[in-house]
């Protein structure tokens, strides 16, 4: 059988109408900026930002972002034209399968399955530690045995249980709550920008650029950088190459831009308001992330940040405990909407798969109430349940990024093979400079996911190896493109009935 066959965007279009495995089309341009912005700011700004500017940059760690956010931006513009043109559920991995054959798309799909299900279990975890911090400060303790860190953390498979049935309910009503919870973590982050402002003190900005600091010694281990243990390098911090390292950590801090593109297929106008969903979402999110941290290294000097809770911890640094509890209550409300988007994207990622017959067929299968593929969203929900309770904290985030850098990759490749194989498609919205900056956005993710840890990029081998033995057992033989190249199914939309497997 032919692994690289790739499916028509006609076929892919029709099957979105075939009855019993519709979603329904509900979901204006500005859902899709809320939804956009509800995930990306989350646990890299509460989270992240602490420790990144204490390991890696210091106060230079707004380059890094500014670093990480152009990568994005590049794949961000990718991510847009394919959105208009393919609007089908499944992000990346629909919009490979149309250009760079199925075995490619599946490569995909499991990565971002990867990005999406761990995505989600950080955060939930970053929530479960701003749950117990505000609790802490309203006179509740939650008992050390099920608290973060312990053995099993009941906040955050508390809240993936709670999300998970509410997305069940319905995409619309998901995104109802989501909108009440994106503008108090709207508030909060401009609360932090505009009330820290009082508290910056410009020598903790001094060196902006920490001088590099090395080991001496030639980078090992499997904590150390992969690109460093390949040539050979001083493993570094600070620097420039602190910078680089430090865009490396952070991006996990924009990776929600493209779970907009997961609900392409549930827009009422698609071909307009995905490109404007996605990008809008960067941009607003960008300059909020790079205000933040200015703010922060201004307040308190970067080595002592705390790399657990930045933003609350550092105003009470500087004499304000109030405002540090009201960080925390916002942090609680925002990081739901993470989890809550992310819970959604790896749903719809695996929906569009089933649907496609490479997973089983009957896990597509929607509620004709809801419009929405409740069993599969219970075992989404699930899984994600149990890895954020029963996983290390600290564990997962490079997991996330080298998952969604390798998709940025292979989607950023895409565009011109499916411009040179489609010229015929109409595009709503194009990439400027074709081919030089899908090819430089793949480039930069490749450059990025080099300066992973070698233990992270042995974890992810092992994830794509599951992955591969899954397609080939199952997978390459089961897949409406292998039913139709036996003659035994029929595309939806032609004269004969299709077929399907008893799957």
């Amino acid at each position: 059988m032919d692994v690289m066959r790739t499916k028509s965007i006609e076929q892919s279009i029709a099957e979105t109408d075939e009855e019993g495995f519709q979603l329904k089309k509900k979901l204006s341009a500005l859902d899709l900026t809320v939804f956009g912005i509800g995930v990306i700011i989350g646990a890299g700004i509460f989270t992240l930002t602490g420790r990144a500017a204490a390991d890696y940059a210091g106060p230079s760690i707004a380059l890094s972002f500014v670093l990480a956010a152009v990568c994005c931006g590049l794949a961000a513009l990718c991510y847009a034209e394919f959105a208009s043109t393919v609007p089908v559920s499944g992000s990346a991995y629909t919009f490979s399968y149309a250009s760079l054959g199925e075995l490619v798309a599946w490569i995909i799909g499991w990565d971002l399955l990867l990005e999406l299900m761990l995505g989600a279990s950080v955060v939930a975890q970053g929530w479960s530690q701003y749950a117990v911090l505000f609790l802490d400060k309203v006179g509740v303790t939650i008992p050390e045995s099920v608290a973060p860190g312990s053995a099993f953390d009941l906040p955050a498979f508390v809240l993936v249980v709670v999300l998970t049935a509410l997305i069940s309910i319905g995409i619309k009503e998901s995104l109802r709550v989501n909108l009440v919870l994106v503008a108090v973590k709207l508030f909060i982050v401009l609360f932090v920008i505009f009330a820290g402002i009082a508290f910056i003190d410009s020598a903790n900005y001094s060196p902006f650029i920490p001088p590099s600091a090395t080991s001496g010694e030639a980078a090992s281990g499997l904590t150390a950088p992969l690109i460093q243990v390949v040539f050979g390098l001083e493993p570094s911090t600070y620097g420039v190459l602190g910078i680089v390292s430090g865009a490396a950590i952070v991006f996990f801090a924009y990776i929600g831009f493209d779970v907009v593109a997961t609900t392409a297929e549930e827009a009422r106008n698609p071909q307009r308001d995905l490109p404007i969903g996605i990008i809008a979402s960067l941009v607003i999110c960008t300059v909020l992330y790079v205000a933040t941290t200015l703010v922060i290294t201004g307040m308190v000097k970067y080595d002592r940040i705390d790399p657990d809770a930045a933003l609350a911890s550092a105003f009470e640094a500087v004499g304000k405990p109030g405002y540090a509890t009201l960080i925390a209550a916002g942090a609680v409300a925002g990081l739901m909407t993470v989890v809550m988007t992310l819970i959604i994207g790896a749903t719809r990622v695996t929906f569009a798969m089933s649907r496609d017959w490479l997973l089983p067929r009957a896990l597509a299968r929607t509620s004709p109430r809801t419009g929405t593929p409740v069993r599969l969203t219970l075992i989404i929900g699930s899984v994600i349940a149990l890895v954020a309770s029963l996983t290390p904290i600290g564990k997962l985030e490079e997991m996330v990024n080298i998952g969604t850098l390798s998709a940025f990759a292979l989607v950023s490749i895409a565009v011109p093979v499916l411009r040179r194989k489609r010229p015929d498609l109409k595009r709503s919205f194009t990439v400027p400079f074709s081919p030089v900056l899908p090819v430089l956005a793949a480039l930069i993710s490749v450059y990025l996911m080099l300066n992973l840890s070698v233990e992270t990029w042995i974890r992810f081998l092992v994830w794509m190896a599951v992955g591969f033995l899954i397609y080939f057992l199952y997978g390459v033989r089961n897949s409406r493109l292998a039913a139709q190249e036996r003659g035994e199914y029929v595309p939806v939309g032609t004269d004969t009935p299709a077929a399907p497997p008893s799957t």
